[in-house]
């Protein structure tokens, strides 16, 4: 599942080649959605929240799409060769006179009024790479389940927006807690919101192979900090990595 990193360096990739400029092609290939035609309006920006790119156009429109797993955007010169995927996987293009941007396997894609964002944002807590972020607001979220597992509750998009899997087991790392500590239980919750923001902002103008990660996807290598091997099991169906020494609490 993309990071919010990932979310909002596609998001700046698509504003650089889109936003103030004239669409000239409009071809959104889903059925609902597929006599849609934007030719002729301009872009005025393109938005991440959380985990979700919101691109507007002139007229009051949003182009909202969501990657999850699959799902990626790449933009195009004139004469450049497209190799996102195959032909079929494309779901939209949006192309300019001098750029195109194509999403490729992208598993949700709507046309909607932009005065109705907060029908599918709205529900999102405050985001840790948006403007929006609110530091108390997030741990009061956080802590509104005393009993949930840490790994759960920062998965949960209502309650801080852009963590994913794989820095759900960095955050839990550096505040130094398993991810089936129960989050009533963890010392200094403070920590958690602020590991949160540091993990992120690190990375979002990194390359996503590029990451800076600690246990992540580094079962029985040395944990950087103790040398014991990092251990991996699932939790909620996804794998997830800790230090059994550095990391207290409960575990799998």
């Amino acid at each position: 599942m993309p990071e919010g990193d990932t979310v909002w360096q596609a998001a700046r990739r698509l504003h650089t080649a889109l936003a103030g400029q004239r669409l000239t092609r409009s071809d959104l290939r889903v059925p609902r959605f597929a006599t849609a035609d934007l030719t002729g309006r301009t872009v005025l920006d393109v938005t991440p929240r959380g985990k979700h790119l919101l691109t507007r156009v002139e007229g009051g429109l949003t182009l909202h799409s969501h990657l999850r797993m699959e799902g990626s955007w790449k933009v195009y010169g004139p004469g450049e060769r497209w190799r996102g995927g195959a032909a079929h996987q494309i779901r939209a293009i949006l192309g300019t006179a001098e750029r195109t941007a194509v999403g490729y396997r992208l598993p949700v894609l709507e046309l909607l009024p932009t005065r109705e964002e907060d029908r599918i944002v709205g529900h999102l807590g405050p985001d840790l790479l948006g403007p929006d972020w609110d530091p108390p607001i997030a741990l009061r979220n956080l802590l509104t389940e005393p009993s949930r597992p840490l790994g759960e509750a920062l998965l949960d998009q209502r309650n801080l927006a852009g963590v994913g899997n794989i820095f759900k087991s960095e955050i839990c790392y550096l505040v130094r807690a398993t991810p089936w500590l129960p989050i009533g239980e963890l010392p200094v919750p403070e920590r958690l919101v602020a590991a949160a923001k540091t993990a992120l902002e690190a990375n979002r103008t990194r390359p996503g192979g590029a990451r800076r990660l600690y246990v992540y996807d580094r079962a029985d290598r040395p944990c950087p900090r103790c040398r014991t091997p990092i251990r991996t099991a699932e939790q909620n169906g996804r794998p997830t990595y800790w230090c059994p020494v550095c990391q207290s609490g409960p575990s799998p």
